[in-house]
């Protein structure tokens, strides 16, 4: 029988540990962790807004919702979800004061569920940098500030769980590099700031699934950047476009070994649209594209990612498999026509 006696005896508790305190070295890890949000907060905190939308176009009796919204520049200029704001009539921002303003739409991005917004007769407002969200790693502190369900200028904390994952937008397309954290988010935090220990706004919160503990996502700054960048310069952020409708398919292996491609996965086109490009090209529905200007596609999404503001106006080497023979074809992609916001009535 073993006796440990004399080892519990040996080992007298320290007054500490005694009053169940924490020792001094995880005392001064709790406060380097505390200071470090509340530094963050009182910097970033006043730059994120409260965005109330107001009735949708064409809905009647139907109410505005709420999100957040960040501030990235003294003259008014407020970074969002395309969610958030809709199609609303009327947008109103409001800040940690209290202080209320319209604000008009600058330019939308469905595709990454982005929105612009310039606030009306602001200046000199409080604003937050956008930081590069490539230098991110895995564990990084973050800090998610925004307004959920109403709740204004919440503050949440935890870490960047992982990063480059992919989400469905609205639209139906594929965003990539979003960020994924265990800061606790909620409805209304939509368009809300996610901040690294350095103060810069890393991610714009996005989405949350439903039922899950401790599961969100963020935009990625850097794809903020060139949105912004995009709409800034053109009003709207610019895409190639072919003209075509499809779905990821599976390439039979036999097509493929007589074809002497390693693709296991393609894009099978459903529909080809009427003087498109793809039209004009040669394209048939039945085919299945495996390679764009070089860069292997294993399907719909690939696809898509592709076609960006690049390949606008260039024509390019298409490799596509009809009836299991492998066939090159060039097409000109043209510029997507730009995502738009109803008028209001």
């Amino acid at each position: 029988m073993l006796d440990f006696t004399s080892d519990v005896a040996g080992d007298a508790l320290s007054p500490a540990q005694a009053s169940g305190a924490a020792p001094a070295d995880d005392r001064a890890l709790l406060d380097a962790y505390s200071n470090a949000v509340i530094d963050v907060t009182e910097r970033v905190g006043p730059a994120v807004v409260r965005v109330e939308t107001g009735p949708k176009v064409g809905s009647r009796g139907e109410r505005g919702g709420l999100g957040s919204g960040i501030v990235i520049s003294p003259d008014g200029l407020v970074l969002t979800n395309s969610h958030v704001v809709g199609s609303s009539k009327t947008i109103r921002l409001r800040d940690v004061e209290g202080v209320v303003t319209d604000a008009q739409v600058l330019g939308v991005d469905p595709d990454t569920d982005l929105a612009l917004l310039r606030a009306n007769h602001a200046r000199d407002l409080r604003y937050a940098a956008l930081g590069n969200s490539k230098s991110l790693r895995r564990g990084q502190l973050v800090v998610a500030i925004g307004n959920p369900l109403g709740f204004e200028s919440t503050v949440t904390a935890g870490v960047v769980s992982a990063l480059g994952r992919s989400i469905r937008s609205v639209s139906g397309r594929m965003i990539e590099d979003v960020i994924q954290t265990d800061a606790a988010l909620n409805p209304g935090n939509s368009g809300g700031a996610l901040v690294s220990s350095a103060a810069e706004v890393i991610g714009i919160n996005t989405a949350i699934i439903q039922g899950a503990q401790g599961i969100c996502f963020a935009v990625a700054s850097n794809t903020a950047q060139f949105v912004l960048s995009e709409i800034i310069r053109h009003g709207y952020v610019r895409r190639a476009y072919v003209g075509v409708s499809g779905q990821t398919a599976p390439v039979p292996r036999r097509h493929a070994v007589l074809a002497g491609v390693e693709n296991k996965m393609g894009a099978l086109l459903m529909q080809i649209e009427p003087d498109g490009p793809a039209a004009r090209a040669g394209l048939l529905p039945g085919d299945v594209v495996i390679r764009l200007d070089g860069v292997d596609i294993n399907g719909v999404d690939d696809l898509i990612r592709v076609l960006d503001r690049d390949r606008i106006g260039r024509t390019v080497a298409m490799d596509v498999l009809r009836l299991g023979r492998l066939r090159g074809i060039d097409i000109h992609p043209v510029e997507r026509k730009p995502a738009s916001r109803q008028p209001a009535a």
